[in-house]
């Protein structure tokens, strides 16, 4: 096989091969390898070889992206003179909008767009481009870094990667965008609330005319505020199923909330629906001690005052999680039980708080709890407990493609990591770290 020659007169590479320049630093020499997966490749490889080669790719792209980020960078840095001899910045940064432009097919505004976030990136975050000029994460991960920061001091900025680029190469985009904002309330806590107080002044309604008739309509709200509309719009929904869809349900039930608030209240008996918006936050930050972020469920990191805030409003109810000091298992167990407890089944769903499918987001609370090893129903005591350290939230797909394909799964845990083998044999792991927790 590695004597066939593809149309171009290039060797065709092998599963051998592919899977080295899956593993390898991307470079001119492996680039050049690459070209023997045109043509014939489809042919040569086998199931595993073909995820080979699409990583070497993929990587090989990263690699280019970094360059062209150099580029661009440098080009921002140290525009094309408009008119030799006599530079004038904002005219020479304008000409070389132009010309980037023209060359690469896209709108001026695009062109200069780029210009100033490659300059961004670059000067900004060296460990992030690094990562990306050796294949191992997404441009979109150093976009992502840089759109959040883009309001903090640079020594702020710097805080930020420092406590999230080591893990951006086991994260998908989404994940490392949770971590971000985690980490720059982490990196700059004062600085977080004073964002939010100023962003909560912005708060404001939208009305868009749309064709036949139609018309979108939203607000821009505190997360804690959109999140209770959005419980009590999904509540007053569900409470009827009467042919209409729940998408047509839920932009019903605002109409009904905001329009007919005394009708509702006259046909129900109750004055509102009951709802629940859930926060997960550490001991120290809820009692004052710590200023490190909570999470707000169904949104992300939020400041340690507004996780404060919705915690001792009225109404509310906590939930705390009883752990053994020495080990940090939870009290309370039935491990002989097929179904957790109330206790172990809030544990896992705390714990995950998604999918533990690698890059799935199906949030835990919506998601099975699986046994690892499975649960002997026969003999309970000899099979997998119905304990947390045996049990993982997946989502019904990967629940029901873990017991039905011939994927391998094990948890480790001390880490809690997720480890999964396809059926192709590659591995891939879904830590906690890596979502963005």
């Amino acid at each position: 096989m590695r004597g066939v020659r593809n149309s171009l007169g290039v060797l065709v590479v092998d599963d051998v091969v592919v899977a080295e320049l899956a593993r390898c630093v991307p470079g001119a020499d492996s680039a050049a390898r690459l070209a023997g997966l045109a043509g014939l490749a489809g042919a040569v490889l086998s199931a595993a070889g073909r995820v080979d080669a699409l990583v070497a790719v993929e990587r090989h792209l990263r690699w280019l992206q970094a360059i062209e980020l150099e580029l661009l960078a440098g080009l921002e840095a140290q525009p094309l003179e408009c008119i030799p001899g006599q530079p004038d910045a904002l005219v020479d940064f304008l000409e070389t909008g132009e010309q980037v432009a023209c060359a690469l097919r896209v709108s001026p505004d695009t062109a200069r767009g780029r210009l100033v976030e490659a300059r961004a990136i670059v000067s900004r975050f060296p460990r992030t481009v690094a990562l990306l000029a050796q294949g191992r994460i997404q441009l979109m991960h150093a976009k992502v870094l840089s759109e959040l920061t883009a309001n903090l001091d640079d020594p702020v900025a710097t805080r930020v990667e420092e406590l999230t680029v080591d893990r951006f190469p086991q994260q998908t985009v989404g994940a490392a965008r949770k971590a971000i904002a985690r980490a720059v309330i982490k990196a700059d806590p004062v600085g977080a609330e004073e964002r939010h107080r100023r962003a909560g002044e912005d708060r404001h309604t939208a009305l868009q005319p749309r064709p036949d008739g139609m018309a979108w309509y939203g607000a821009l709200l505190t997360a804690v505020d959109a999140l209770r509309v959005d419980a009590a719009v999904d509540t007053h929904a569900r409470r009827s199923d009467d042919g209409r869809t729940l998408r047509q349900r839920r932009a019903d039930a605002l109409v009904d909330l905001v329009t007919r608030p005394g009708e509702l209240v006259h046909e129900s008996g109750t004055t509102s629906p009951v709802t629940t918006v859930s926060v997960t936050v550490p001991y120290d930050t809820l009692i004052g001690t710590g200023q490190d972020p909570a999470d707000l469920k169904g949104y992300g990191p939020v400041t340690a005052a507004q996780a404060r805030a919705l915690a001792t409003a009225p109404g509310s109810i906590w939930r705390r999680l009883l752990v053994e000091p020495a080990t940090g298992r939870l009290v309370r167990t039935d491990p002989t039980s097929y179904r957790p407890t109330a206790e172990v089944a809030r544990h896992v769903t705390a714990r995950d708080a998604t999918c533990r499918f690698p890059g799935c987001t199906r949030a835990a609370d919506q998601c099975d709890l699986d046994h690892v090893v499975p649960f002997n129903h026969d003999d309970p005591r000899a099979g997998g407990p119905t304990t947390p350290d045996n049990l993982i939230a997946l989502c019904r797909r990967h629940h029901l493609l873990k017991h039905r394909a011939r994927w391998r799964v094990r948890h480790d845990p001390a880490t809690h990591d997720v480890h999964w083998t396809s059926p192709t044999r590659h591995h891939y792991t879904s830590s906690l770290s890596a979502a963005g927790h």
